[in-house]
């Protein structure tokens, strides 16, 4: 079978979807919003038009949508991500600040606009600041006429699972910074587990029919096993990908992750059932006496019978088993691509300490937005400089990816943790994952690289366990969102063929703002000729005094001037 580009195959989805096409506009005000989801703590969580939970969006493929946001906030700056959509053709509806665009500012508005190409299950959120641990999040939703999977369910669930804390993340997060105040290095504890950005929900039910569950990370943090009582689950999607039918008692669930199952109901209405969320226990550095790790939610068959007790969870370790999503089979049957003309090997870690915060660092290097967006970067500099990766700053941890490359991503994890690493453009196939415990520890590097040293006099890497791996798979699972083992391994491979500048980054919000992140700048010639800056976007920046032009320092004459 030949190999399917994303370029090809959202070529032949939207000329076989065209007619369905239809232009979907909302209209949302960024707003505070007071909310008490666990009945534990009233507090400040950011809303859209004055209601929290955020409002689910919703398309067909091959529709545009356009989302004309105002920020209303008062006090910080705002963006909106749709992630795991490729964003073909459209860079700059991307997103994250310091990447594609520059944070709205209060009273400021932005326009999205895109086409969605891709069916599937998804999610919005903000890019700056830990906005969405305290709210704007959401689902997205791009529902298939020609689902290799229509006509097997009568009914859609949409299911998302998410931590909460009672403070806000600003604060939060200036803490975890702090050497001072954080010596450990450790992430705050969430209070509680949620469904739906609430407690006690429940799902009604009628007996025999069949439900299309979308299941929903939107976790700052934590990772989740989903289990319903007695109702087995079967896999038929992740993260926007049709995959062969999978049934599993239960699922793993990392932060960003989204799983497509469907669930058939009892032929009877005799009884109600539980399902549960519970948080995995092993991602925490301690368990305060004020976490909550699960909630169970109920799928009501019979409104007048009694509701059944919360599903006690399992002292074994994992509580519930754990389907490898690494065995799971693409159902388009795209094969393994061939042997990879770029490579790239990141090397990650926690624990450093420079000027007085826990950074993380990739390759010696913890991400630092720069002053120009990197899209903007890309899009204004000359050609002879475009593809050199000193424009777009060190502290970027940029690649310059050749157009069409087949690339090969080598992730290697020298943290006790694992990590849930999301690439923005591209679904990823994961050719290898090792088990977990493989390589060193990173507790060599406290301390190892001050902000002022450079990186030709960084110290070198300790040796590492060879990269021994071969491909185990003729078709490789696929996703945009993979964990990466702790003190592990994964390698992942997609064709350059999506030119835009795309971060790839950990998606625990506490090594976000830690900086475990890197920045992927594909085919910039390429871009240059295919994609402008759109004209809000200037604004934007200039309303806040901030460069549209120049390398990451803003310097528009000498480029390689900085590099930082």
């Amino acid at each position: 079978m030949a190999l399917l580009s994303v370029r090809n195959l959202l070529t032949l989805l939207l000329s076989a979807k065209l007619v369905f096409a239809a232009t979907v506009t909302y209209n949302w005000d960024i707003t505070w919003v007071s909310v008490n989801p666990d009945s534990r703590h009233v507090r400040p969580a950011i809303g859209i038009n004055g209601q929290w939970p955020c409002p689910t969006l919703n398309a067909n493929v091959g529709d545009t949508v356009v989302v004309h946001v105002n920020n209303q906030l008062g006090n910080q700056s705002t963006s909106l991500h749709w992630h795991g959509l490729f964003q073909q053709g459209t860079n700059a509806m991307d997103g994250p600040v310091g990447v594609t665009q520059c944070g709205i500012p209060p009273g400021g508005s932005y326009t999205y606009e895109f086409t969605i190409n891709q069916p599937g299950t998804y999610w919005y959120h903000s890019h700056v600041g830990g906005q969405y641990p305290d709210g704007l999040r959401g689902p997205l939703i791009v529902h298939d006429p020609h689902s290799p999977y229509a006509g097997q369910y009568d009914e859609e669930i949409v299911l998302t699972l998410s931590d909460w804390y009672h403070e806000q993340f600003p604060t939060l997060v200036s803490t975890y910074l702090s050497a001072a105040l954080n010596p450990s290095g450790n992430e705050s504890i969430p209070y509680s587990n949620l469904i739906n950005d609430a407690q006690d929900i429940k799902f009604a039910i009628q007996p025999g029919k069949t439900y299309f569950v979308r299941v929903i990370s939107m976790a700052a943090f934590a990772a989740t096993y989903v289990h319903f009582d007695q109702h087995a689950m079967t896999i038929v999607e992740i993260d926007g990908v049709y995959t062969q039918p999978q049934t599993v008692d239960s699922i793993y669930v990392t932060a960003a992750q989204r799983y497509g199952v469907l669930i058939t109901a009892k032929p009877s209405a005799a009884t109600n059932y539980a399902f549960i969320s519970t948080f995995d226990l092993d991602m925490f550095n301690t368990l305060p006496a004020y976490l909550r790790p699960s909630v169970t939610g109920h799928l009501v068959y019979n409104a007048t019978a009694p509701l059944p007790p919360p599903i006690p969870v399992p002292t074994t370790d994992p509580p519930f088993p754990i389907y490898n999503d690494f065995d799971l089979v693409p159902l388009d049957q795209q094969p393994l691509l061939p042997a990879p003309s770029t490579i790239l090997t990141l090397t990650f870690s926690l624990g450093t300490v420079i000027n007085g915060q826990n950074l993380a660092v990739i390759n010696n290097s913890s991400y630092t937005a720069p002053r120009v967006p990197s899209l903007f970067t890309a899009l204004t500099a000359p050609p002879s400089v475009v593809n050199d990766p000193r424009i777009y700053g060190r502290h970027t941890n940029p690649s310059v990816l050749p157009p069409n490359a087949t690339v090969e991503i080598r992730l290697l994890n020298l943290d006790g943790g694992a990590h849930p690493f999301h690439l923005h453009g591209h679904p990823v196939q994961v050719v290898a994952r090792s088990a977990p415990n493989l390589l060193p520890d990173d507790a060599p590097f406290q301390n190892y690289l001050p902000a002022n040293m450079s990186a030709a006099a960084a110290p070198a890497l300790p040796p590492l366990v060879p990269l021994d791996y071969a491909p185990t798979r003729r078709v490789p699972m696929r996703r945009d969102t993979v964990q990466v083992p702790a003190n592990g391994f994964v390698v992942l491979r997609f064709v350059a063929d999506n030119p835009g500048v795309w971060l790839l980054h950990c998606h625990i919000e506490w090594h976000v703002a830690a900086g475990l992140s890197a920045t992927m700048v594909e085919a910039p010639a390429v871009l240059q000729a295919t994609e402008r800056i759109p004209l809000e976007g200037i604004e934007t920046c200039v309303q806040q005094g901030l460069p549209v032009r120049g390398n990451a320092l803003g310097d528009s004459v000498n480029w390689l001037a900085g590099g930082s």
